[in-house]
């Protein structure tokens, strides 16, 4: 029953990742750009991948941790888990992650945000300081990947500026209008074959389960000849003569 196991396992841990995919599809084929936290979008990543995680490189550590049982160590194999992301949140620098846009459609938006919130603030290139509100902020494009990453930079963020600024990128960009992303199409049909791939291994396993290989009996080992009758072991062998 080891292999049932392992194609359930292995399709369940899948299918986390098939609806990641759908969902940045589904995001990818709306007429309004979304705007996501770093942080969840770091999360959502995270959590897409972690029943492979599970069953995959974590799974191997295992062995080491004294033999733990499958059943019983997921719990702590999960935990090991969630906080290794914890650590990797709180180490990253604030941003925000905007789906079915470019580059060149944001920069507008953001220069207009910037421009209210401070008078005095500077561009070079992508990056922009607005020392009034103690932020600086950079524009990075994923180019035709239809996403953009707006990533605080600087030795010294202040929490309330960034805020600020949050609240008022969201505002203006929820007031766009885009066309949809032909990204959304691709993420969604593979995501969509994730998913399928993933129910039929487990279904699979559940309703075509691995009858086990009988065991090939090996043959009686041959016992040693007889003497032959009338013949005695005591009798020595004497020689013919002629």
């Amino acid at each position: 029953m080891s292999g049932v196991r392992a194609a359930i396992a292995v399709g369940l841990a899948v299918i986390p990742l098939g609806l990641y995919l759908v969902g940045i599809g589904w995001l990818h084929l709306r007429r309004r750009p979304s705007l996501i936290a770093g942080s969840l979008d770091f999360a959502l990543l995270a959590a897409s991948v972690a029943g492979l995680m599970l069953v995959g490189p974590l799974a191997l550590l295992a062995p080491l941790a004294g033999g733990i049982p499958s059943v019983a160590g997921v719990p702590v194999l999960l935990a090991c888990f969630l906080l290794l992301v914890a650590v990797a949140v709180l180490a990253m620098r604030p941003r925000l992650v905007i789906y079915n846009i470019t580059l060149d459609q944001l920069r507008p938006v953001v220069a207009e945000v910037v421009a209210g919130l401070d008078a005095s603030a500077r561009w070079a290139g992508e990056t922009a300081a607005l020392p009034a509100r103690g932020i600086q902020l950079h524009l990075d494009g994923r180019g035709s990947m239809r996403s953009v990453s707006v990533v605080a930079v600087g030795s010294r963020t202040s929490p309330e500026g960034w805020t600020e600024f949050c609240r008022r990128l969201r505002q203006a960009v929820g007031r766009l209008r885009v066309r949809s992303s032909p990204w959304g199409g691709v993420f969604a049909a593979l995501g969509g074959l994730v998913l399928v791939a993933a129910i039929g291994l487990a279904l699979g396993g559940l309703l075509f389960p691995r009858r086990p290989v009988p065991a090939v009996e090996s043959p009686p080992a041959s016992r040693p000849a007889s003497p032959a009758s009338g013949a005695s072991h005591d009798t020595p062998h004497r020689p013919v003569r002629a």
